[in-house]
């Protein structure tokens, strides 16, 4: 048996436990490859830079945990770059199945940048009536969530103090794994109260919410993971976006090479069986 006729006949757990090396070595040792900056991400990025200290961000983290593999990682870019900028973070999420996760990461940030819950942040948790949620809140924050996640009240936390509805927020970002998120919060939220909005999303969303982005109606979008990593690489804090991109690549790298070497076996033995036959 030939060199080509042995690597075409190999035992496919090999080609599976190569792959499985190509993706998990660039995880745990990231090189961080170039990333291109697309002009939705960086519109958020530079948004929530220009904004005063002790602005108020809203952040929806409106995804549970099928989608946490790419929204997750945004979130923690997001709220990395609010908390460097001494922003004050609201958050909460439209989506129940999530509740539990968001209030994971949101504190675990906020021990990171030494914030503190009540003063410099607060998470809502949920509440019921998934859009109409927003409306409430556009009218009044505290019926709409009298009491925070940890069932403190709302009205007496210093993070809200002059915060009454959504009119008095500078910036809101929704990172929406599916309905309701970023268009609810367009419809119901921002068309009608008038703050800024942003959008986060899961790559195959992604598509679908160009029309809002190209038309003005959100400022910037975040799209998936690869948009998670470009965040990482503006706020200077490469983390898991990035080494999944890393092995994204790697992966995506090793299938073509063998793709183009099965070719090449392939036709070598062909031409080698075309000599023969014309012995």
């Amino acid at each position: 048996m030939t060199f080509a006729e042995r690597m075409l006949h190999i035992d496919r757990r090999l080609i599976f436990l190569m792959i499985g090396a190509f993706t998990l070595v660039p995880l745990l040792f990231p090189v961080g490859l170039a990333i291109n900056i697309s002009p939705e991400v960086r519109s958020v990025y530079d948004y929530i830079e220009k904004l005063p200290e002790r602005s108020v961000l809203l952040l929806s983290l409106d995804f549970d945990p099928a989608s946490k593999p790419e929204l997750h990682p945004q979130a923690v870019a997001i709220l990395r770059h609010a908390f460097r900028k001494n922003l004050r973070v609201v958050a909460m999420t439209l989506w129940v199945s999530g509740t539990g996760m968001a209030d994971q990461v949101i504190d675990e940030i906020a021990r990171e940048a030494g914030k503190e819950k009540g003063k410099d942040y607060v998470f809502l948790g949920w509440s019921p009536g998934g859009s109409s949620v927003i409306i409430n809140m556009g009218q009044d924050l505290y019926k709409a969530f009298p009491s925070d996640y940890g069932g403190k009240p709302t009205k007496t936390l210093p993070v809200l103090d002059g915060v009454q509805s959504l009119r008095d927020v500078a910036y809101a970002i929704s990172l929406g794994a599916g309905n309701p998120g970023v268009e609810a919060w367009y419809v119901f939220g921002k068309d009608k109260y008038k703050f800024e909005l942003g959008g986060g999303c899961t790559g195959v969303i992604a598509p679908g919410l160009y029309p809002l982005l190209r038309s003005g109606q959100i400022n910037g979008l975040i799209g998936g993971l690869r948009g998670a990593a470009e965040y990482e690489v503006l706020i200077g804090q490469k983390a898991r976006a990035v080494a999944g991109m890393d092995a994204q690549s790697a992966t995506h790298f090793a299938i073509i090479v063998l793709v183009l070497l099965c070719n090449v076996f392939y036709f070598s033995l062909r031409r080698a069986a075309r000599r023969e036959a014309g012995r």
